[in-house]
Parts: C-alpha cells; sequence; structure tokens
C-alpha cells in the first residue's frame, strides 16, 4: 500500500488534522486519496445515522464521496478506549476485516491516509493493537507529538514502540498545544535529534486552524 498510517503519543494530540492536512498535501501534488478512521469511539446523530467528528473531517479533506462504514467500520458512541467499548457493545474488533477493508479503499486511490485511535498501543482487543493493524498494512509512520510538558519522554517511548513492532517511522510533526509551554525549540530539537527523522512541520498554536491551511512537507 502506498500511504502513511498517522499515530501520536496520545489522545487528542491533533491526529486528525495532521492527517487531513496529508490528504490536502497529496490533493495539492494530484493524487487520489482514500481516508479510513478504522476505529472511533466518540459518535453524533445525523439524519445519516451515528458519526464521528474525526472520520467525517477525513472525508471532506479527501473531497470524495466515500462510504462512510468503509471509512470508519468501528464506531463506538462513548468517549472511551475502543476496547472497552467493543466490549460494552458484546462485540470484538478484529484486524482481518479491517485489513480487508482498507485493501478496498487503497484499491480506488493512488494513496491511502489512516488515522489511529488514541495512541500507538490502544488495544483493540485482548490480544492485538492498532500497532499491529500498522504493522500488517505495511504503512510508514507518521508520529504526531504534542509539544508540552513531558512531550520528549513521551515522543521517545512511542518511537520506540513503532520500531520494536517492526514498523518504518517516517516522519513526525510537532503540534503546539500549549501555550504556555517553555523552552519549545529546545524541546523539539532534542526530539530532531533522537528521532533522526524528517520532522514534516510545527503546528502553531492558533485558533481556527484547518487542515487546508497548513502546509506540511510530504513524507518521502
Amino acid at each position: 500500500m502506498k500511504g502513511w498510517f498517522v499515530t501520536a503519543t496520545d489522545t487528542d494530540a491533533g491526529k486528525t488534522l495532521v492527517a487531513a492536512a496529508l490528504v490536502h498535501a497529496l490533493r495539492r501534488a494530484g493524487h487520489r486519496v482514500s481516508v479510513m478512521k478504522p476505529v472511533a469511539a466518540g459518535a453524533e446523530e445525523t439524519p445519516a445515522g451515528p458519526r464521528n467528528d474525526d472520520a467525517l473531517q477525513l472525508i471532506a479533506a479527501s473531497g470524495r464521496t466515500l462510504d462512510y462504514a468503509q471509512v470508519n467500520p468501528w464506531l463506538f458512541e462513548q468517549p472511551v478506549a475502543p476496547h472497552l467499548a467493543a466490549a460494552r457493545a458484546g462485540v470484538s474488533m478484529e484486524i482481518t476485516p479491517l485489513v480487508a477493508g482498507a485493501r478496498t479503499l487503497m484499491a480506488e486511490a493512488d494513496h491511502l491516509v489512516v488515522e489511529g485511535a488514541g495512541g500507538w498501543l490502544t488495544p483493540l482487543n485482548e490480544r492485538q493493537t492498532l500497532g499491529d493493524l500498522a504493522r500488517v498494512l505495511g504503512l510508514p509512520v507518521v508520529l504526531v507529538v504534542p509539544i508540552r510538558l513531558g512531550c520528549i519522554n513521551h515522543a521517545l517511548l512511542t518511537a520506540r514502540a513503532i520500531r520494536a513492532d517492526g514498523c518504518v517511522l517516517a516522519a513526525w510533526v510537532a503540534n503546539f498545544v500549549d501555550s504556555n509551554m517553555a523552552f519549545v525549540d529546545e524541546n523539539i530539537a532534542t526530539i530532531q535529534r533522537h528521532l533522526d527523522i524528517p520532522n514534516l512541520g510545527c503546528i502553531p498554536y492558533r485558533a481556527g486552524l484547518t487542515p487546508a491551511s497548513l502546509s506540511l512537507r510530504l513524507p518521502k
């Protein structure tokens, strides 16, 4: 598959913003893009049924009419850890159908951008994590790091886990989430030195940012 799997050091890190911005960058480069949010916890009722806002943002970024159920096969109402939501719903999430769905989406596009849920080791079930899904898909990983206290440790731990799982860590993005963060440049420089992979950009702390307005570089 061509594309990327977007993960982060934690939840609420900016994965959707980065994933959608990458989709826009690919489209500006002339590519047809499919998107996928395999698992989402947190839904709102719409005339079309329950929908997750992250998945809707990805679909909007693609500029295509994509089947929601293909983009977001597993959707749970409560914003809790997906495996807990699945257990409460009496279902078991498995990787195999997610991989099949991803391949179907990829067959209709030049690239596939997949956004994870939570962090790298978010469980899908008792045996598998979203990191396992990324490994089976074979997609290189883009890591989103929210720049706040503790970000260096969180970034390096996540990078170690990604590589230990046999995945390619292709690039990272810094997302400024704390306007009072001290030594921002020094934190970013430390992360860059230790990760030793391309930084696609630094997202400023500013209200009203949209994926289309961001100028992220595309991973090689």
